[in-house]
Formats: C-alpha cells, structure tokens, sequence
C-alpha cells in the first residue's frame, strides 16, 4: 500500500506586538506627570543632561549615568564591506563612534 504524502500545511507565526518606541514628547509628560514638574522644566532637565552627557563623553571618552549605562567612545577599526547596490567589495574606513552599554540594573528590569 502506498501512503499517501501528508499535505503540508502552511503554518503563521502569531504576529509580533508592534510598540512603538516613546518620543521625546512623550517621555517629557510622562516624567513631568511622575514628578509634578512642569514639562517646560522637565524639557529643560533633558536638554541639559543631554548636553552634560555628549560634553563630558567627548572630554573623558566615558560618561556614565548611574542605574542606566555607560557612554563610550570606541575606535573602529577599518574593514572591507560590500556595496549592496553592486555587491563590489569596497573599503570602508576607520571611524571613531560612541557606544552605549546598559547597567544591570536596567537589564534584570528588561528581563523579568
């Protein structure tokens, strides 16, 4: 007897919940709503650290911010890429770039 092939059905991946990440509008009424500030003032705040944040990471190469993560300035190394248009292989250069690195606190957070 011969068996008759099973039919393959196509199965679908449940679709992914697509969030949206806060803006920068949001983030300012949600901490101004937390802290009973002002958003103007809470813009202000944000404004500064982030000002404070680019400053000292250009003058020390690290900045850190407690509970959150730390900035840093890497060196990149120069390497051999691909156009994706062409596909023809091409240099691309060294370059000097900032990266972010999360605390532990924020990532047991992220985790639970």
């Amino acid at each position: 007897m011969a068996k008759k092939a099973a039919k393959a059905t196509k199965t679908t991946k449940p679709a992914k919940k697509v969030v949206k990440p806060m803006t920068k509008a949001e983030m300012v009424d949600a901490l101004a709503k937390t802290t009973g500030f002002t958003k103007v003032c809470i813009d202000e705040i944000y404004k500064a650290i982030v000002a404070l944040v680019a400053e000292e990471t250009k003058k020390a190469g690290v900045c850190t911010l407690p509970d959150l993560g730390k900035f840093a300035v890497v060196e990149r190394k120069a390497r051999m890429g691909r156009n994706p248009a062409t596909g023809d292989a091409m240099k691309i250069p060294a370059k000097t770039t900032v990266k972010f690195t999360v605390s532990k606190k924020v990532k047991d957070v992220v985790a639970k």
